[in-house]
């Protein structure tokens, strides 16, 4: 159909995609709701899949230039930098697309799925490392930067089709499709929503991913915040919504939300999803599940249409039917991997590197002297799930031997070296050329030894003297054949129990069996399913690693320690992490190093922040930075050695050992005080910071309102002895708002290069509105009269200058409380209740349970000329009543709760107020049993 609208690249992309859309039967359409479309040849539609992963670098598809993980890029703090990585990034999509696809499948599709923007609120995520920030604002900034450089400059044609992910609430990794999300208004309109709505309102991505997890008691999959704040965003309207994988199964199989799958799809759909990860390249199930929904007046054609709509859209969008036009169509495959990427990646991790600590100016490293280094992360270089297939891999000893010569780099990874004895066969365990493993050995010579690494919480992995990884291949038998722990579910991790009877027993955590012998060739199997038939082995230590780490560094002028995570371990995507500990072999290697020289430095090579309390009060210089990638390496020992000074900063709290953290749960960071935003304590390095090898001096901050813009601005002067970057950070804190606002709020953030004695002015111009906070009494965004004292500085905790300025909102209304019901999930505090869905649909309430008092408060309610009566929406599942007391105005109102059959079955219990009461008064409320509360409606 050369000649039809949709062909006509000089109409608009709506109408293309709506002419399109008309020429569709209703099971093509249908068929193009899965993630693996079909093509349709009578329309010169190729087969077409969502879904490349990109967070930082091409993944699952080959080698690709790989960059540091997000949280690494977060920590450079450089919207620029971060922008020609996502450049980099969709130009080598660009290249995998125009590779021929495999028989009967697309090719690599355009719509990738980064950036992630879910706030790193808790260190103890185990997907910390795809997250760019703690704050919101350093989020969205970052996520504008690298949508565009995913989407490209061209007007009309995107390079690639970014989508972001996970919304929403989604900071926690154990029973993640189970587990509800509290977002009470103002942590999710002033904390979660801003980092997705940046992006959009940029007009940067395309599309964006719902989270596994259940949100204020609803499935984020069917959440209506995708249509009531997503869709009605500035460039919102046309976002593709791209369920994460098996989510739309989920509904019904993990979360038990919807009765049958053709329910739960049509669910879906209606609350916005428009393509469906369901069933891998399996689009059957799908098709059928929707078009039954249909069949049974689940969906309508017309909500089918809208989500075929927004895919064409996308796919116009990236020139799909108008290959002569696009500018990016033909990429060539000699920009996978090419010099100017990997001098990118260089440049990237070398930014990513933070300096902590450096007391006595030991770092930079001197150019003479020898150097050790210890560790098991200084000779090897990880991935992550999302890193893709190394092109190469530059380990920092590899990088400080081309640099400073062999003869001067000494290294041990410290680790302990172990032969096993078994006590069926009497024979060593041995490694083979190939790899194989048998209980087979007469003695223990280098075949027989085993390097153990303890990564702490009972997990091990174990190495054969090539370095080679004991793994399970697919019939149960352990080899020492992998290079790295990697796939979805580990086989590379071991628990070493040992018994009363001194012997060791190893059990396999991929598979929860043991190790047993098999008899007649001494083969390792994971055929043991109980403990009780494993082998027992006896352990004999070959070698000390602590003291051969402690040896080595006496013999050094400077030693350098690598710790971190492998981040496959105890800590990962399905695994959230325990304690902020270091892995207590690391710290074994740590202290012995220094307890032989002074002269250590540590670098901390990991995905997310460790508590390194006795590393700073005992070594005098400590440096952080994520897994680099491909030139992670090159870039540690450019930063160690002075050729780069550093000038990355935190993008996330570090937390001191046993100071208070909130539960993984509990999202509410006003009560718990905590993120950067509200905490109370003194951590141990705070967000923001991160030193330099040169000075900075900060002159005096001047303010002004402008408009609807606070405008700020100083003058940042280098005082150094030799160029570097400083990143420049302002702050705000308003502390006559009448409700808790954060103690310090990053509003701004400049990065910039100075050499040495050049000073620089830096401006900032800040909304006004951004200087505010939700007003959950009304329902809206308010700016508090008062004053706000904006402070510039190097950190949240370092503020060098700050100016006042008084803003001049609206003064504080009292919460309406006649004739307007007080809806109970919009209180000021709460204790002891969760937010619940009102129904499948639409709605929120409060719930608490049989254990305990729930307790509400909604401070100011202006009952006017006077209240005398109280009705309230509740339901109750259990049978017998509840209690809701109303302490107002110093009186006790109790008001009985029956049951009602279920959590849906919504009715009103009312009584007369214990005594009359107007003018404004704070409102407590006590929720005694098994009951939720959806309002409040006081009548005089």
């Amino acid at each position: 159909m050369p000649d039809a609208p949709y062909r006509d690249a000089r109409l608009p992309a709506r109408r293309r995609a709506e002419d399109l859309l008309a020429r569709l039967g209703t099971d093509e359409k249908i068929a193009l709701l899965h993630q693996h479309a079909p093509a349709l040849p009578r329309l010169g539609l190729a087969a077409h899949t969502t879904g490349t992963e990109a967070l930082h670098g091409v993944s699952w598809l080959g080698p690709a230039t790989s960059y540091p993980q997000a949280v690494g890029l977060g920590a450079t703090w450089d919207r620029a930098l971060v922008r020609r990585v996502g450049e980099a990034v969709s130009t080598e999509v660009r290249a995998f697309h125009e590779r021929p696809a495999a028989p009967g499948r697309a090719p690599i599709g355009l719509n990738v799925w980064a950036p992630v923007v879910n706030p790193l609120r808790h260190p103890l995520w185990g997907r910390n490392e795809e997250g760019y920030a703690e704050d919101p604002l350093l989020t969205a900034e970052l996520a504008v930067a690298y949508s565009h450089g995913l989407r490209g400059d061209h007007p009309v044609y995107w390079r690639t089709a970014p989508t972001l992910k996970h919304f929403l609430g989604y900071n926690n990794e154990d029973d993640r499709t189970s587990t509800s999300s509290d977002l009470r208004p103002r942590v999710l309109h002033e904390y979660e929503l801003p980092c997705y709505r940046g992006p959009v309102e940029a007009g940067a991505v395309a599309a964006v991913m719902p989270s596994y997890n259940v949100v204020n008691g609803r499935p984020a999959h069917v959440s209506p915040y995708i249509k009531d704040e997503l869709r009605r965003w500035k460039h919102g309207a046309d976002l593709v919504v791209c369920s994460d994988a098996e989510a739309p199964s989920n509904l019904v199989a993990a979360q038990r939300y919807f009765d049958d799958h053709a329910e739960g799809h049509g669910a879906a759909l209606q609350a916005g999803v428009d393509s469906f990860t369901d069933h891998g390249t399996d689009s059957p199930v799908t098709i059928a599940r929707l078009t039954e929904a249909l069949e049974r007046g689940l969906v309508t054609e017309a909500e089918i249409d809208a989500a075929v709509l927004r895919q064409l859209l996308m796919r116009i969008n990236t020139g799909e039917l108008d290959p002569e036009l696009d500018p990016y169509a033909g990429t060539g495959q000699d920009v996978v991997g090419c010099d100017a990427h990997r001098d990118l990646a260089r440049q990237a991790a070398r930014q990513a590197v933070v300096l902590l600590r450096n007391t006595d100016g030991l770092l930079p490293l001197p150019a003479a002297g020898t150097v050790a280094v210890l560790g098991p992360l200084g000779d090897d270089v990880l991935r992550d799930w999302y890193s893709g297939s190394l092109l190469h891999r530059t380990t920092l000893l590899d990088a400080l031997r081309e640099r400073l010569g062999a003869d001067r780099v000494t290294y041990t990874d410290g680790l302990d070296r172990i032969a096993l004895r078994s006590t069926s066969t009497g024979g060593y365990l041995t490694a083979g050329p190939d790899g194989s493993l048998a209980a087979t050995g007469h003695q223990a010579g280098p075949a027989e030894s085993f390097a153990v690494q303890d990564w702490g919480h009972g997990v091990s992995t174990l190495q054969a003297h090539d370095g080679r990884y004991l793994t399970k291949d697919g019939y149960g038998v352990l080899t020492a054949t992998a290079d790295h722990p990697d796939e979805w579910v580990v086989q590379e991790t071991f628990r070493l129990e040992r018994g009363e009877d001194g012997r060791v027993r190893i059990q396999h955590l991929g598979t929860g069996h043991w190790v047993a012998v098999a008899a007649g060739s001494g083969a390792l199997t994971t055929y043991a399913s109980a403990r009780a038939q494993a082998e027992p082995f006896a352990v004999r230590t070959v070698s000390a690693g602590a003291e051969q780490a402690a040896r080595l560094a006496a013999g050094a002028d400077a030693v350098v320690v690598v710790v971190g995570n492998d981040p496959h371990i105890n800590g990962r995507e399905t695994e959230d992490r325990i304690d902020l500990h270091l892995p207590p072999q690391q710290e074994e290697i740590l202290r012995a190093a220094r307890a032989a020289n002074p002269r250590t430095v540590l670098a901390v090579v990991s995905s997310y922040p460790y508590a390194v309390d006795w590393a700073d009060a005992e070594v005098p210089a400590v440096l952080w930075t994520a897994h680099g990638g491909q030139e992670g390496g090159r870039a540690l020992a450019d930063v160690l050695l002075g050729d780069h000074s550093p000038a990355g900063r935190l993008p996330q709290t570090w937390y001191r050992a046993g100071q208070r953290l909130p539960g993984l749960l509990d999202y509410d960071i006003i009560t718990a005080r905590t993120t950067y935003l509200y905490l109370d304590d003194e951590p141990l390095y705070p967000f923001g910071h991160g030193l330099s090898y040169t000075e900075f001096r900060y002159g005096p901050l001047s303010a002004r309102i402008d408009g609807g813009h606070a405008t700020a601005s100083l003058t940042v002067a280098n005082t150094g002895a030799r160029a570097g970057a400083e990143v420049v950070q302002l702050y705000s804190r308003t502390p006559d708002a009448p409700v808790a606002t954060p103690l310090r709020r990053l509003q701004g953030f400049e990065r910039i290069e100075l050499a040495a004695g050049e000073e620089r002015e830096v401006s900032f111009r800040v909304p006004l509105a951004a200087l505010g906070r939700y007003d959950a009494a009304h329902g809206r965004w308010t700016v508090d009269p008062g004053r706000c004292t904006l402070a510039a500085g190097a950190s949240s905790t370092d503020l060098r200058s700050t100016a006042e300025l008084t803003l001049d909102g609206p003064a504080p209304q009292p919460r309406p409380g006649l004739g307007t019901p007080l809806v109970a999930r919009d209180f000021d505090e709460a204790t002891g209740v969760r937010i619940v869905d009102r129904t499948r649909e639409s709605g929120e309430a409060v719930e608490a349970g049989a254990d305990g008092p729930g307790r509400l408060a909604f401070h100011a309610v202006d009952l006017g000329g006077g209240a005398t009566a109280a009705v309230l929406g509740v339901s109750r599942t259990v049978p017998g009543p509840a209690v809701v007391e109303l302490h107002l105005g110093g009186a006790v109102t109790r008001i009985e709760v029956p049951s009602t059959g279920g959590r849906y079955a919504w009715t009103t219990a009312g009584a007369e107020l214990a005594a009359p009461v107007k003018g404004v008064h704070d409102l407590h409320v006590v929720l005694r049993g098994a009951v939720r509360l959806d309002g409040i409606a006081f009548t005089g």
